[in-house]
């Protein structure tokens, strides 16, 4: 028998083909179907972007232009572009009057057609450039009876779109979950159970590209301080114990519970709350986003049967400690275990607890716990004692846990100058103390190198922690050694002015502390009060050793020895700072010139006895100004011409250097001058007028000498005492005394010869 060979190159001629093949014998015949052509621009636009009419009803609820947009697609009449008189009158709501229904009554709850049954259009495959269907735009733009309706003719034409992704992997759901329309959400839930049970589940537990179901959404969305009476309750007695009997006489009076998309999810899925599986779930998402209200109804609603994870391998007790007290009761409460968990970096949330500052302080914080009047306030303490006090107790063996650095809790709380902490692990656990990290280091060593005066002090200042003051790390480094290194002058002092700190222990490259501070001091011209300078003359000063090498090789360890390349940068370095300096110089010469010839009350007039000389002359106060404006004068020039001399690099280093060094004295010295003629010019002037405020301007102008020596004065006062206990009262007295009285010479000579020269020349003068 001969087989038959029959093309179909359209798709309507599909339908013919197959009534062929009921009459025909199919043995016998061969069907081959093709397309004439390509897929037409129209066709693609249809199958890939969506109808702009379709997406204009569903975003204003229309179910009747709907309607009327799936009718023309049956008819298999050209897609609508343009919206006619009848779509636009459908669009304004006056197309009820007409009579028309939609393809499924939600108010009525039909029996949904078969699936079978139904249309296979195009229309409703389109989607926006986001990827979302018209389903998408109906579930987030209303929740009305219209919008309901809508999406049931929806999914009564495509079940699929309900469970239908879009580039973000966002299903209808989300979107309803996200514009907070509860109604819809239910509905939506509702189409999905009509279908049977799991049909539900899956609806409500898909995630998107976040990995975040619907309930995600609600919960940002939810207000987190309306809840219904229970927990409202709960909450107010988690944060305020004492308040439990009021609350149970408030919660009569309460208004009626709102319509919660959190609840409706979970009471539709008490599962829920556990997916995903691996990420943040949406309990970690509630208190990250500090609403208590909605975690407590999370737990309560599902039975506890809920996940804890979070970012980065936390959990919700990870976070709470940094964003809600009450929150970390709770979680302890409902599960210890997560006391004993660890994140991406091995961190327990007692790790978390550890770096908190821990304050007695707290503030008040306005908690709307319910809409009014149910209106309270609520004390506020982030980072308490009692956080790290429920976290501890839950399970103390965290104390001895480290994580992927080797921290043990007690060196966060060291790194993050959190001595209460600190205090507290030592209360409890003595022992805790003594902890090493991965390079060998105590909480002292970690306090050191993250420069935490507080407590290195406070370490310094317990006797019971002396043993631990001299421990040394993998590197044979103690803390003095470390203090030395980070050139923290108070922490050095803190530490140098207790007697169990051994001055002289070694490290595992042979250097002691004095060793450490000398090799910090670069091989070229410094300050004086630099800290390096400072630490190391200190230790020096005590009779401090340098490690057990002979004197020769010791200097010449440390001499230095500059290379040619070194010079020249000394050179340039020495340039740039003469060149700045001198600018300073020259317009301090330039005022002191200029003062001397516009003196304080003016000149007398010819026609009086000595003439054209200045009206205040003889006076002891004017006489001082002169002088002050004379040495101001003459100790800029010098320090002008010296800071030339110095610039030049066709004169040796130690020349120049020496001569800078001078020239710097000789201008800090024209500044003291400087000041004295400017507090007494205003003095003269001022005193026969407003004497007060003559006075005033005297006391102030010395500001300026204090603010200029600060940096020497500070440390002179911080090493005061570490040197009396090391050297003993007396010696450390002298020492101090000796090295004040020489600031004092060095700034106050000035003040000397001013006052002293005008003093000499009165007496002269009476004689």
């Amino acid at each position: 028998m001969d087989a038959k060979l029959m093309v179909a190159t359209d798709p309507g001629d599909v339908k013919k083909l197959k009534d062929v093949l009921n009459k025909e014998d199919a043995v016998a015949m061969v069907v081959v179907t093709a397309r004439s052509k390509k897929p037409s621009e129209e066709d693609r636009l249809l199958a890939g972007n969506i109808n702009p009419l379709l997406l204009m009803s569903a975003r204003m609820g229309s179910w009747e232009a709907l309607n009327n947009l799936l009718d023309s697609e049956d008819a298999k009449k050209p897609p609508m572009m343009i919206p006619t008189q009848e779509f636009l009158e459908f669009l304004a709501g006056v197309g009820r009057a007409h009579g028309r229904v939609a393809a499924r009554d939600v108010e009525e709850g039909g029996d949904h057609q078969p699936a079978a049954s139904l249309a296979d259009g195009a229309l409703l495959k389109g989607v926006t450039p986001d990827g979302d269907t018209a389903l998408h735009a109906v579930a987030s733009n209303g929740d009305g009876q219209d919008f309901l309706k809508y999406a049931g003719i929806i999914y009564d034409r495509d079940r699929g779109l309900l469970f239908a992704k879009n580039h973000k992997g966002d299903t209808p759901l989300h979107y309803a979950a996200r514009a907070g329309r509860s109604e819809m959400v239910s509905h939506l839930i509702d189409l999905a159970e009509s279908e049977g049970p799991d049909t539900k589940l899956r609806l409500l537990r898909m995630e998107n590209e976040l990995h975040e179901t619907a309930l995600h959404e609600a919960v940002r969305v939810e207000d987190g301080r309306i809840l219904d009476q229970k927990h409202r309750r709960a909450f107010v007695n988690a944060a305020d114990p004492a308040g439990e009997e009021k609350n149970k006489d408030d919660a009569d009076g309460a208004p009626a519970e709102e319509k919660n998309i959190v609840k409706l999810l979970i009471g539709a899925d008490p599962e829920l709350a556990n997916y995903p599986a691996v990420g943040i779930s949406p309990l970690y998402l509630a208190i990250m986003l500090e609403k208590s209200t909605i975690a407590l109804t999370l737990y309560d609603m599902s039975g506890g049967n809920l996940s804890y994870s979070g970012a980065h391998g936390r959990n919700a007790l990870h976070l709470a400690i940094l964003r809600d007290t009450v929150m970390v009761e709770l979680l302890v409460q409902w599960n210890k275990s997560l006391t004993t968990q660890v994140d991406k970096d091995r961190s327990t949330p007692l790790h978390f607890a550890s770096s908190l500052l821990l304050s007695t302080d707290s503030y008040l914080r306005f908690e709307l716990l319910h809409r009014p009047p149910w209106c309270r306030f609520v004390w506020i303490n982030r980072g308490s004692n009692k956080t790290l006090d429920t976290v501890f107790k839950a399970n103390p063996a965290a104390l001895y846990q480290a994580d992927k650095d080797g921290y043990f809790p007690i060196h966060l709380a060291a790194s993050m100058s959190a001595k209460d902490v600190i205090q507290f692990f030592h209360k409890e656990y003595p022992d805790s103390v003594r902890l090493r990290d991965a390079k060998g280091k105590t909480f002292l060593h970690v306090a050191v190198k993250k420069r935490r005066l507080s407590i290195v002090s406070y370490v310094c200042r317990t006797p019971s922690l002396a043993w631990i003051i001299n421990m040394q790390d993998n590197d044979g480094n103690t803390a003095l050694h470390l203090a030395s290194q980070t050139q923290n002058f108070r922490m050095f002092c803190a530490l140098f002015g207790n007697l169990e700190v051994n001055l002289n222990l070694i490290n595992n490259r042979g250097k002691t502390p004095l060793d450490v501070s000398r090799s910090k001091i670069p091989h070229r011209m410094t300050y004086t009060q630099n800290l390096e300078n400072k630490i190391y003359y200190t230790l020096q000063s005590v009779g401090a050793y340098h490690s057990a090498l002979p004197w020769d090789k010791t200097e010449e360890t440390y001499s230095q020895h500059e290379k040619p390349e070194d010079e020249d940068k000394e050179s340039g370095r020495l340039k740039d700072a003469a060149q700045a300096l001198i600018v300073a110089s020259v317009l301090i010469a330039t005022v002191a010139f200029s003062a001397t010839f516009t003196l304080p009350g003016g000149y007398r007039a010819d026609d009086h006895t000595n003439g054209g000389v200045p009206t205040l002359a003889g006076n002891y106060v004017f006489d001082v100004f002169v002088m002050a404006t004379t040495l101001a004068f003459i100790s800029s020039s010098i320090a002008t011409v010296g800071f030339a001399f110095a610039a030049n690099p066709m004169v040796n280093m130690i020349s120049r250097k020496d001569t800078f060094v001078l020239s710097m004295l000789s201008m800090l010295s024209s500044v003291t001058s400087m000041s004295i003629a400017f507090a007494l010019g205003v003095y003269m002037v001022l005193a026969p007028v407003a004497h007060n405020t003559a006075i005033a301007v005297c006391v102030i102008t010395p500001a300026i000498l204090l603010s200029a020596n600060m940096n020497a004065i500070s440390k002179m006062i911080s090493l005061a005492r570490p040197l009396c206990i090391r050297k003993g009262l007396f010696l450390g007295t002298v020492q101090v005394l000796k090295s004040y009285m020489l600031r004092v010479v060095f700034v106050l000579w000035p003040f000397m010869v001013t006052f002293g020269w005008a003093a000499l020349a009165r007496i002269h003068q009476n004689t």
